[in-house]
């Protein structure tokens, strides 16, 4: 490798390793103040605020690149297998357990952000279009149920929502993860989308 080659590749990685800093500081700004201030950021990660914006843009980047980060953690790349399911119930239990665990990888952060979105309008817009994905995703799942209500997508994205997975953790007791309302949600789900009956329900 040439020395230039080096420098190239060392400059590359230093600015992925102060954008990685920027995002877990304004991961820890969001969990820790439920607000989300460049200025703050840039000091908690010991950057300039010059530095927060070459890497981001703006807030609504820096956003995005949180939300993302929150994603790649929580493994919502496996959700595109789920709609390779043949199984269309299998491929709805499947999506509530992959977002049971997108919620869970770090639920005060989620908490105080999706809280800021109703306060503030370049987080919700920011928030309105991740869940967007997350609507459209079940609109395709629920037009694969036979028999489900004409309401299904709407009900499905109601009850994967971070709001439902917090609340049910919540009534488990402090501490809960939130992952143990996954099986829960799945009982749910059925029950409104009118799941056939497994073998275990007709023998």
């Amino acid at each position: 490798m040439s020395p230039r080659a080096y420098r190239m590749g060392q400059r590359q990685a230093d600015v992925d390793e102060t954008r990685v800093r920027i995002v877990n500081a304004a991961r820890g700004q969001l969990g820790e103040t439920g607000a989300l201030s460049l200025d703050a950021v840039a000091r908690r990660a010991d950057v300039a605020r010059a530095t927060v914006y070459y890497q981001f843009g703006n807030k609504t980047g820096l956003l995005e690149a949180v939300c993302d980060a929150l994603a790649a953690d929580g493994g919502m790349d496996r959700l595109a297998q789920v709609f390779t399911l043949a199984d269309p119930w299998q491929a709805v239990d499947r999506f509530v357990a992959v977002l049971g665990d997108f919620w869970a990888v770090d639920r005060l952060c989620t908490r105080r952000l999706r809280a800021l979105a109703a306060l503030d309008e370049e987080v919700g817009r920011v928030v309105a279009a991740r869940d967007a994905r997350r609507r459209q995703g079940a609109a395709v799942l629920t037009a694969r149920l036979a028999g489900a209500p004409e309401d299904a997508a709407a009900v499905l994205t109601v009850l994967t929502s971070f709001e439902t997975f917090d609340a049910l953790a919540s009534e488990a007791g402090d501490g809960a993860d939130v992952r143990s309302a996954t099986p829960v949600v799945m009982r749910l789900v059925k029950a409104a989308l009118c799941a056939p009956p497994g073998p275990s329900e007709t023998a």
